[in-house]
């Protein structure tokens, strides 16, 4: 069956309908808003994790430095988004509620994947309950417990497991580049390195150091830290970040 025709017969208008051939239409709409959104990345390394993101500043007069694009949940853990960045917002909020109260009531720092499931699970429910939308937004979710821990989450409620992940604009390309150049034993500043030269590759012109935002965890002291500028534009140089 066509999609204009899922249309006309209004399979793609209910959140709980299933087409005849087993496809819960406003779900694939939502994932399809993911594509379309700004490029974000991560990458687990040996000593730590990171992520790279597009900040897409669509206006001149923005202020760069007030466009986030990675949110701390707790000093070990941190997330990223593409799609629509309100949904990122609430659900963004919810994780660092959720490890706060973890930290209170029994004075131990949350397990990443925990967060990643309480996240999941709000998800699914939003594609089975009527009156709701999906969350048209995944996320990518980062951490260290005993070792560095990279999740996806994507509108449907799934959620996996990575050692090097993209979604949003480029995904394709980005994940062919992160395909040949990763390794297991890979850094922190190697891992910059060819996060920002993927995104050079394809933003092309349109690229700036100023629209990038970048953070890590490092494995050793397990805190979240912010990469400067300055690192930023060394690493799309190709040179190593500054120790």
């Amino acid at each position: 069956m066509q999609p204009m025709q899922h249309q006309m017969m209004g399979y793609d208008r209910a959140i709980t309908m299933f087409s005849p051939d087993g496809r819960l239409l406003q779900v694939e709409y939502a994932k399809k808003t993911v594509r379309q959104g700004s490029t974000a990345m991560g990458v687990v390394c040996k000593d730590g994790v990171i992520f790279v993101t597009d900040k897409r500043l669509i206006d001149p007069l923005i202020v760069s430095d007030s466009v986030e694009k990675i949110s701390k949940i707790d000093n070990h853990i941190m997330a990223t988004a593409s799609g629509i960045l309100s949904d990122a917002r609430v659900l963004t909020e919810r994780a660092q509620v959720k490890a706060q109260q973890h930290r209170v009531t029994y004075d131990t720092m949350i397990d990443t994947l925990s967060i990643v499931k309480d996240i999941a699970n709000l998800k699914q429910i939003c594609t089975q309950s009527g009156g709701l939308r999906p969350f048209g937004v995944s996320l990518l979710i980062g951490g260290i417990d005993e070792r560095p821990h990279l999740y996806e989450t994507d509108p449907t409620g799934i959620f996996f497991e990575y050692k090097a992940t993209v979604i949003g604009e480029g995904e394709v390309e980005i994940e062919e580049i992160l395909k040949k150049e990763y390794r297991d034993d890979i850094s922190m500043a190697e891992g910059l390195a060819i996060s920002v030269k993927a995104l050079k590759q394809v933003l092309g012109d349109n690229f700036n150091a100023e629209r990038i935002d970048a953070a890590y965890i490092s494995l050793k002291d397990k805190d979240f830290s912010v990469f400067t500028k300055d690192e930023i534009t060394a690493a799309s140089n190709g040179r190593k970040r500054k120790k």
